[in-house]
């Protein structure tokens, strides 16, 4: 079973949390493939709808894409590739100081990704950088939140 991390970042912060996501899904069970890809170096038309996405997304400026996510997301607009049958997880950065545009970045994907018919599994996950917890450490608790997922996924396919 293959898993995909798929980041969008401004200051590199979800590339790392990205990194520390791999880590952790390498001890969930011997038959995962788990890679990191980087938003700016994803296709649309190569997306594998077959492996579960884990998309990490940052949020810049007044609730705008990260500078990584903007290509793929014009290309998502652009191309308007289906969808159907892609399973991916959320997990969103930003700054909660920023009430109105808290997250947005990781809501845009997830709104584009819905829209070309992809389907949301487990909760959506949120890292605030107002708050005392590192990202890393909050988007550990939210993966293990998704192993169930995760695994199940894994014997599924």
């Amino acid at each position: 079973m293959r898993v995909v991390i798929l980041f969008g970042t401004e200051s590199g912060t979800a590339e790392f949390v990205a990194n520390d996501l791999l880590d952790a899904i390498a001890g969930f069970d011997d038959t995962i493939e788990a890679d990191v890809v980087d938003m700016t170096d994803q296709p649309v038309d190569d997306i594998d709808v077959a492996a579960l996405h884990l998309v990490v997304c940052s949020t810049y400026g007044d609730g705008e894409l990260p500078a990584s996510a903007r290509p793929f997301h014009a290309g998502l607009e652009r191309e308007c590739p289906n969808l159907t049958g892609l399973r991916y997880a959320m997990f969103g950065m930003g700054d909660s100081s920023y009430v109105d545009t808290y997250s947005h970045g990781s809501e845009i994907i997830d709104a584009t990704l819905t829209g070309l018919g992809a389907t949301r599994v487990g909760e959506y996950g949120r890292h605030d950088a107002s708050g005392r917890d590192a990202a890393s450490d909050v988007a550990l608790t939210w993966l293990e939140g998704l192993r169930a997922t995760v695994l199940l996924t894994a014997s599924e396919r």
